[in-house]
């Protein structure tokens, strides 16, 4: 049977800003990456996802990001090291604290956005970001790109990693993830998505932007959020396992 964790980031909205469809999204995950406040999220919107996810039985992951609301954590920011470090203990810690207060265990730490990007060809932002998750909770996991130094520094401090793919992105030649720069770089259309999300699922190769095809080995698939389309990617690719499968 073909099968696959899919994920997506939750719990972003904050105020009176609503950012993406969670409740509609997450009949259709079976992982959540929540906002720890930093570039989403506030404190009644993490309660409510985390009360959610705990509805839909997900697994729960802390999304954290640099401290860049305005930016949406897309922003690449110069920190020192004890401040990225004490950064990533806050946000982890919150939702460590408040999954705790309603029965539920954090799971793993998925970084976003800008931070996750630099942390994939950055082994020293990824060994900072990672032993601040440890001094957190050393049972956490790390979710991160496939294939990146996040997975290689991960594996080499003996953490365990969770490769995640991109259903709803586009990938370079070189397998990172293309710059949102690039009009192309996000895939909105449900089938092509799910498309890709199949292909990785199913070890085949995918189109990058410059035309290459590439392999990706992954345990997670994940499909933003903010996707304004990413309920009906869900669908399209649960109705094609479903097809597989039977």
């Amino acid at each position: 049977m073909l099968n696959t964790d899919i994920n997506c980031d939750m719990g972003e909205s904050y105020g009176n800003y609503t950012i993406g469809n969670d409740l509609e999204i997450m009949p259709h995950i079976s992982s959540c990456n929540v906002a720890c406040g930093f570039h989403g999220g506030d404190p009644l919107h993490i309660e409510r996802t985390l009360k959610n996810a705990k509805l839909h039985n997900l697994r729960v992951g802390a999304h954290p990001g640099y401290p860049d609301l305005n930016g949406f954590g897309r922003r690449n920011l110069q920190m020192s090291e004890d401040e990225l470090r004490a950064c990533i203990k806050y946000q982890v810690s919150a939702i460590w604290g408040m999954a705790k207060s309603m029965g539920l265990t954090l799971a793993y730490v998925k970084p976003h956005g800008a931070l996750y990007n630099k942390m994939a060809d950055n082994k020293q932002e990824s060994k900072i970001v990672i032993q601040a998750v440890l001094d957190v909770d050393s049972s956490l996991a790390v979710m991160g790109l496939a294939g990146s130094k996040t997975e290689l520094t991960a594996r080499s401090l003996g953490v365990p990693f969770i490769a995640e793919a991109f259903a709803d992105r586009k990938y370079t030649a070189q397998g990172r993830l293309a710059s949102r720069k690039n009009p192309d770089s996000v895939i909105v259309d449900p089938k092509i998505a799910a498309e890709q999300a199949l292909n990785i699922i199913q070890n085949n190769p995918i189109q990058t932007l410059e035309g290459d095809f590439i392999h990706i080995r992954a345990d997670s698939i994940c499909v933003h959020g903010d996707n304004k389309n990413a309920v009906l990617i869900l669908q399209e690719i649960k109705t094609r396992l479903q097809k597989i499968n039977n």
